[in-house]
């Protein structure tokens, strides 16, 4: 996949295009009649009308204004607009969390009767939202092999409204091949939504590999300095304006205004840090490939990967995270773990300091043990999260702990 020149952005009227790093740092920036440097953050969760009447055309829609900050906010709105820009859709809706942003994609999609053909490689609430919640709403679901194509086209054999997967999945690193998938869901009639969290914004497009609708947990890589909680919903604007915008405003897991002045300064250093932390974790990972009591190592960019020619087609590197497993099981790996002294223990990823989790027992503990066996998630399986530390740190750290 190559890098992409240039993004649209800036006035729309000269359509001046702007290359990515400056996007993320100037993009939909609206300043106040003060003119500062740094975004404003706009902490109100309303707004007021010169008379009754334009109080009632902006509820009618007949202006285009801020009504109340679950529909909409200025600085918020700032963040749309940038992070927009940077993944190349039409149209953009920030959420309270990751979560919610996955949620609301699928709920904006289906209604009873629908199918749904996804992954069964997935983090865990995103599997509960298919496998429990969906299905109890008289939606069917359909998990497959990611990185099996027959079982695609198989189970795309028939009518399917919408189509989910992760890739890079969490967090055992299956590939999902985005444009065959895509081509096979769009025959069934079905919308593709792709959770490119472990891909992130600056190192996999899946809109240009053909996907409809993109999500984002933006607490990861986006923030990633472990302060606030957000996410994202992309995709076409007849979508994300109707929709996705009718659930966000009438059920309301908004993003309030200060994660997203958090999140809008967390795009400005966002290609830095995870060109960093991509190159530290491949780094660790063919440290991890060379120890003896390390059974399997998986990251998208080591060339032991089964699926590393797909992953550097469709991926400018390998992300942030390396997944690895430990023949002693829970006992061997929580002993790593408690041994580490530079890397946090921590369910989270995508930071700026280093985390590791051991999935059975935390992000993936609500799946059964069967499912959890089917993607490859035994007891003695750990992700790391590579921070923004030396790397030689993060070696040596693990070195010490697996003596």
């Amino acid at each position: 996949m190559n890098e992409p020149d240039v993004a649209e952005a800036g006035d729309p009227e000269t359509r001046r295009t702007w290359r990515p790093d400056t996007v993320a740092v100037r993009g939909g920036l609206s300043r106040s009649g003060f003119d500062e440097t740094s975004e404003a953050i706009f902490l109100t969760s309303g707004y007021v009308y010169q008379t009754a009447e334009d109080a009632e055309a902006a509820f009618k829609g007949d202006v285009d204004r801020f009504v109340y900050s679950r529909y909409g906010n200025p600085t918020v709105t700032m963040f749309e607009e940038r992070l927009r820009q940077i993944e190349g859709a039409e149209a953009c809706f920030a959420t309270a969390s990751g979560m919610s942003a996955v949620f609301v994609a699928l709920a904006a999609l289906l209604a009873k009767g629908d199918r749904v053909v996804s992954s069964r490689a997935l983090f865990g609430s995103c599997f509960v939202i298919l496998d429990e919640i969906l299905p109890r709403w008289g939606v069917e679901t359909v998990f497959v092999d990611g990185a099996d194509l027959d079982q695609w086209r198989e189970a795309l054999s028939e009518p399917t409204t919408a189509v989910f997967f992760e890739t890079p999945s969490n967090p055992m690193q299956e590939l999902v091949d985005i444009a065959a998938v895509t081509e096979l869901a769009h025959s069934a009639g079905a919308k593709v939504v792709v959770d490119n969290v472990f891909g992130t914004p600056v190192f996999s497009k899946p809109l240009e590999l053909g996907a409809d609708i993109v999500v984002y947990s933006a607490t990861k890589h986006i923030d990633g300095q472990g302060r606030t909680l957000g996410g994202a919903v992309l995709g076409p604007k007849e979508f994300i304006d109707g929709p996705v915008q009718n659930l966000m405003r009438h059920t309301g897991p908004s993003m309030s205004p200060f994660n997203a002045w958090v999140l809008v300064k967390g795009l400005e250093t966002l290609s830095l840090r995870v060109e960093r932390m991509a190159g530290s974790a491949l780094e660790v990972a063919r440290f991890l490939e060379s120890h003896p009591k390390v059974t399997r190592v998986v990251h998208p960019f080591l060339e032991s990967h089964p699926q590393h020619e797909l992953a550097k087609r469709q991926m400018l590197a390998g992300g942030t995270v390396v997944t690895f497993e430990l023949d002693g099981g829970k006992d061997e790996a929580f002993a790593l773990m408690d041994a580490l002294e530079v890397i946090d223990i921590s369910n989270n990823l995508g930071d700026s300091k280093s985390l590791i989790t051991h999935p059975a027992t935390t992000t993936h503990r609500r799946l059964a043990p069967e499912a959890r066996a089917a993607v490859g998630i035994t007891d003695g399986v750990l992700r790391v999260s590579i921070g923004l530390e030396d790397v030689r740190d993060l070696v040596d750290d693990l070195a010490r702990a697996l003596r």
